[in-house]
């Protein structure tokens, strides 16, 4: 169960860190702001992040 709770955290970091760098990156010329562009790539981050540290094998018994 504790690893359910670490992927919830590193995902939600992914997708901040996404929102993040995509926000500071801007020039004052192009605007300022969140568009929903940058949050379905947050929202796709985010499930990648999760899909790829689910675990495998014999480490989810």
């Amino acid at each position: 169960m504790k690893d359910r709770g670490i992927r919830k955290v590193v995902a939600a970091l992914a997708g901040l860190a996404v929102i993040y760098f995509g926000t500071t990156g801007r020039s004052a010329e192009e605007g300022r702001g969140l568009s929903g562009g940058l949050v379905v790539l947050a929202l796709l981050a985010s499930l990648l992040v999760w899909h790829l540290t689910k675990p495998g094998g014999d480490a989810a018994k």
